[in-house]
């Protein structure tokens, strides 16, 4: 568990959203664990290993052996490891590999394009934008419409599903909507606005069956005027995804700032044993 002191140290420290305690807790159902200087969360089905550092000083050596601590301390049947670089010893392990870069967005760095501003104006014609802690049958339904015409990955789909379970519990959870002309929900962002230098852009979801042209920008540039609002200015904008989705963050300005691997390996207790072996014979 967290200690109220490591919880102030936490928060100061905190560079990306897995750093953030309320967030990671209520999405992963995990109880959080200060190792040295990374986050670990222990839920029933295993482990989420943060390996990011809070010093941001990131050595794999050092990464690698409070891994070992971590795994024979708590013997998981699963694992999940994010950080800038994979330990060797669990590649032949991963049952899933993912790379990618985390996006973020400096407010005193941002210049918007005349040709979005143009974007922008039109769409304040036929979009109303507002903040709310809601989350309504219409979220769902559009949730539910966004799901299906788009081939996700697992990870992606849970972090979908387990937003309204968040949104419920959480006190520093924050949704944008945007609403056409008729009053009909054709679009909203779900932030976390708990950290102290930065906000969170969780997830977007749009409509194509009530679709108004950059409702989508208009939720941005109302992020940005929360993120202001509340004297911040960063907005962590999570992992590139695709094509399409980094091309709109650097649209806005979003650059690449760090480097983001993620690896998994199945459930088992065997598999458990062959993880403590090997740690035991390459570490």
């Amino acid at each position: 568990m967290i200690t109220s002191e490591e919880a102030s140290y936490i928060s100061s420290q905190a560079y990306l959203p897995e750093h953030v305690i309320s967030l990671m807790v209520l999405l992963s159902r995990g109880e959080p664990f200060l190792i040295e200087d990374y986050l670990v969360f222990s839920k029933e089905d295993g482990v989420i290993f943060v390996g990011y550092p809070l010093n941001r000083d990131f050595s794999l050596i050092r990464c690698e052996r409070v891994l070992r601590e971590v795994m024979e301390t708590f013997r998981p049947e699963s694992l999940r490891f994010i950080g800038p670089q994979i330990p060797s010893f669990l590649l032949e392990f991963c049952s899933e590999r993912q790379t990618d870069q985390y996006y973020r967005l400096d407010l005193a760095q941002l210049k918007i394009r005349h040709s979005l501003f143009r974007q922008l104006e039109r769409a304040a014609h036929e979009v109303s934008v507002e903040r709310t802690k809601s989350f309504s049958k219409e979220h769902e339904a559009l949730v539910e419409e966004f799901l299906g015409r788009k081939n996700l990955t697992f990870r992606v789909q849970e972090l979908y599903k387990a937003i309204p379970y968040y949104i419920r519990h959480s006190e520093s959870a924050c949704i944008l909507n945007a609403r056409d002309r008729k009053g009909r929900l054709c679009a909203f962002y779900v932030l976390e606005l708990e950290a102290k230098n930065f906000n969170i852009y969780l997830l977007g979801v749009h409509s194509k069956k009530h679709y108004v042209a950059h409702a989508s920008d208009l939720l941005f540039q109302e992020m940005i005027e929360l993120t202001r609002d509340l004297g911040k200015n960063e907005i962590q904008l999570g992992l590139g995804v695709n094509e399409g989705i980094r091309r709109f963050k650097e649209k806005w300005g979003g650059i690449p700032f760090l480097q983001y691997e993620s690896c998994e390996w199945a459930h088992g207790k065997s598999r458990t044993l062959s993880m403590i072996q090997a740690l035991e014979g390459k570490l």
